[in-house]
Parts: structure tokens; C-alpha cells; sequence
């Protein structure tokens, strides 16, 4: 064993025994261990956040969507098949969307009217995962879907009949036309906990073709799903290009992309803030090691007199302190990672607790999602030591400074 690490070992030992420097080391590692814990929890919820952001509501908001600008677009299941055929693009459906007021016994709200094809449709959207009664497959020509929300603001529930009131997009020529008038029953409800529950009613495709006097293989939009979601901004134009038809080019990020971004900001919030907590317990090391050094002189000018160098005393020093976080790094992301793991169950424990589910009706989900990413743990141990390290350098060198001629002679 080095010279260095037996004194490190012996310090550390007489540090515990000692009051005040024994509790100045305890609070910082205490800090470390809070830190390092907090940083990995927070960071897990945020990658829990942009999991779910990606695999359920953006699974069922559009990726990319291309939508006529004056005509209907014409000869889709050839158009649908080239979309579908592109580079990045795991899927492509075929869709008239409308805006309509939905009216119920009196009661009128806005909603979005969008019809499908349901083995198409089920290939870029997972709603069916959350539609309770009908699926889209076994709607019937006169049956919607639509979104819970949107129903219980009408009051109404699945069998009740409903009428669609739409503007007739055949006719452009004309905006003050009447509204074309749809009855429907509704065979669905949407319970997402997303944007779809409060606007959207599905139908089948060839009720609005028929509603709308359009061809069989006429349709207002296409729409694609991306193999890599993040890369829609700069795919959607390319593959939009081999469209022959007038569109306008939507993506999720125009819809969605204030959600994303607002993950984002979170994440560096914590990582600052976090780190900040981390630094002050670090140099709570360089407060605890000066204290020891002032109380060790004595016992350090020995040491200089008996031959240590500065290389011995200074490593000596530095040892005690990255010791330290060592073992607080390692207990925080352990505790972090245990904390990350059950934060789900824990966040139900405490809304029961409450009587209240502080998600519910907020975001697209209605618990606290945890994902743990190795590389982040990795990340947050990495730079917790290294700022231990860089702060143990100086008072480390104070010690190796120090003249034994001067303390002994006192």
C-alpha cells in the first residue's frame, strides 16, 4: 500500500472521530449523495417524458402530412403507394379532413372531422389502442368515432346520434353555401388523454367522399409516418416532392414541436441547476479538507520532516477527498436509479394520498413516466468527480506547502 493511501485512510478515520471537520465531511457527501440521486431521477422523468412524447402521442398525431391546396388530390392509392416506398417512411394513408361543428340537443362544439381508411389508417396511427367500442375496422357508413372529451362536452355517449354540420369543401367558388349536414352514431370513444379526445370524430373515408361528391379515388390529404420522427422537418420536403399535386407540407413539430421543445428546456434546467447543487457540496470538500489541514500541520511538518514530499502529501489529501465522492457518487446513483425505477408506483401512492392526480388533464398522460439511460448515469458520476477532483487539487497543495521549520518552531 503507497504512502499516500495509508495517510488518506488514516485522515479520513480521524475525521469521523472528530466533531465539527466529521460533520462538515458528512454534509458534503451528504450533498454529493442528493445531488448525484436528484439529477438521475430528473433526468429519467425527462426521458420518460420524450418516450411517451414519441410512442403515444406522436404515434397518433401525424408525422408528416400533405394536404390539397385547392383541389382534392386525385388517384391516392397510387400516390399513397409512392409515399410509402420512400426512404424514412414506414407507412402513408390517404384521408379528407374537415372542420365541423358537431351538435347534440342543442349543444354545439368544434370538431375536426377526418375520414380514413381503416387498414391504412391503423398503419400510421395506434388510436385503435384507445378507442373503446368499435374499432375504425368495424365502423359501418353511418358510425364515428370521436374523442371522450369531445363527447362529454356534448353529453352525449356511445349509440347516441349526432349531427355533423360541414363546409362543403367541393364548392370554393361559393363560401356562404349551407353546411352540409351529416347524421351519424357514435360507436366510439377516444380516451387518449391527448389532443385527438377533445377534437377529432373518424369515419369512414367513403361516407365524406359521398357527403362531398368526390371520386372514389379522390381525398384532401395524405398522410406518412416516419421511420425516424425526429427527422421530419427536413424529410417532409423531400418526399414531398415526388407528390405531382399542389399541398401544403405540415409536420409535428408545427403542431407539436412546442411540447418537444419545452422537454428539451427542462432537461437543461435540471442539468444546470443540479450541477450547481453538486458544485456547492464539492466545495463543501474544500472547506472540510482546509479546516483538516489547518488542524494537521503539526502532524504534516512531522511528515516533511521525516522525508514525505509534496507529490506524497498532496495526494494524500486529494485521496481523502475524491474518496469521499467516490463513495457518495456511487450510493447517490444508486439511490437515483432505485428512485427512477419505482417513481411510477410511488407518483399513484401519492395522488391516492392527495385524492388528486396532478397529470390528469395536463399533458398526454395521466402518470409520471421514468426512463433510464445509462450513458446518463455515466455522465453525471464522470463530472461529479471531476469537480470533486478539481476541488480537492488546492487545498491539497496548501498542505503540501506547508513549512515545518515555521509550525514546529511555533
Amino acid at each position: 500500500m503507497s504512502l499516500s493511501l495509508l495517510l488518506a485512510q488514516r485522515f479520513r478515520k480521524s475525521q469521523r472521530n472528530s466533531g465539527f471537520m466529521g460533520f462538515m465531511a458528512r454534509s458534503s457527501s451528504l450533498g454529493i449523495i442528493l445531488g448525484v440521486a436528484v439529477l438521475i431521477l430528473a433526468l429519467s422523468v425527462v426521458n420518460g417524458f420524450q418516450q411517451q412524447l414519441v410512442e403515444r402521442l406522436l404515434a397518433l398525431v401525424p408525422h408528416v402530412e400533405y394536404v390539397a391546396a385547392d383541389q382534392p388530390i386525385a388517384q391516392w392509392p397510387q400516390k399513397q403507394q409512392g409515399l410509402q416506398h420512400q426512404d424514412n417512411v414506414k407507412a402513408a394513408a390517404p384521408f379528407i379532413a374537415v372542420n365541423a361543428m358537431a351538435q347534440y340537443r342543442g349543444r354545439l362544439e368544434a370538431a375536426q372531422v377526418r375520414g380514413v381508411v381503416p387498414e391504412l389508417e391503423t398503419k400510421v396511427s395506434i388510436v385503435d389502442e384507445f378507442i373503446r367500442g368499435k374499432k375504425l375496422s368495424q365502423l359501418t357508413s353511418n358510425e364515428v368515432v370521436m374523442g371522450a372529451q369531445l363527447a362529454n362536452a356534448l353529453g352525449l355517449e356511445t349509440g347516441d346520434n349526432l349531427t355533423l354540420l360541414m363546409t362543403d369543401i367541393s364548392n370554393h367558388s361559393d363560401a356562404l353555401s349551407a353546411p352540409i349536414r351529416l347524421n351519424v352514431q357514435v360507436a366510439g370513444l377516444i380516451h387518449s388523454q391527448g389532443p385527438l379526445d377533445k377534437v377529432q370524430i373518424f369515419l369512414p373515408l367513403a361516407t365524406l367522399q359521398q357527403a362531398f361528391e368526390l371520386e372514389h379515388d379522390q381525398v384532401t390529404g395524405l398522410r406518412v409516418t416516419l421511420d425516424d420522427v425526429f427527422s421530419a422537418p427536413s424529410e417532409a420536403m423531400r418526399i414531398g416532392r415526388t407528390l405531382d399535386d399542389y399541398v401544403y407540407v405540415n409536420s409535428w413539430v408545427r403542431t407539436q414541436g412546442g411540447l418537444y421543445q419545452d422537454i428539451q428546456m427542462v432537461r437543461t434546467i435540471v442539468y444546470l441547476s443540479v450541477f450547481l447543487i453538486i458544485a456547492v457540496a464539492s466545495f463543501n470538500i474544500i472547506s472540510s479538507l482546509f479546516m483538516e489541514v489547518k488542524e494537521k500541520q503539526s502532524a504534516i511538518a512531522i511528515l516533511r520532516t521525516m522525508g514525505a514530499g509534496d507529490l506524497v502529501i498532496m495526494q494524500a489529501f486529494m485521496l481523502q477527498g475524491v474518496v469521499s465522492a467516490v463513495i457518495a457518487t456511487l450510493i447517490g446513483a444508486l439511490v437515483g436509479v432505485l428512485l427512477a425505477l419505482n417513481i411510477t408506483d410511488i407518483f399513484v401512492l401519492w395522488s391516492d394520498f392527495i385524492g388528486e392526480n396532478k397529470l390528469a388533464g395536463v399533458y398526454f398522460i395521466d402518470f409520471l413516466p421514468a426512463q433510464i439511460h445509462w450513458q446518463d448515469i455515466t455522465l453525471v458520476s464522470a463530472i461529479t468527480l471531476v469537480i470533486t477532483v478539481l476541488a480537492s487539487i488546492y487545498p491539497a497543495w496548501q498542505a503540501a506547502k506547508i513549512d515545518p521549520a515555521k509550525v514546529l518552531g511555533n
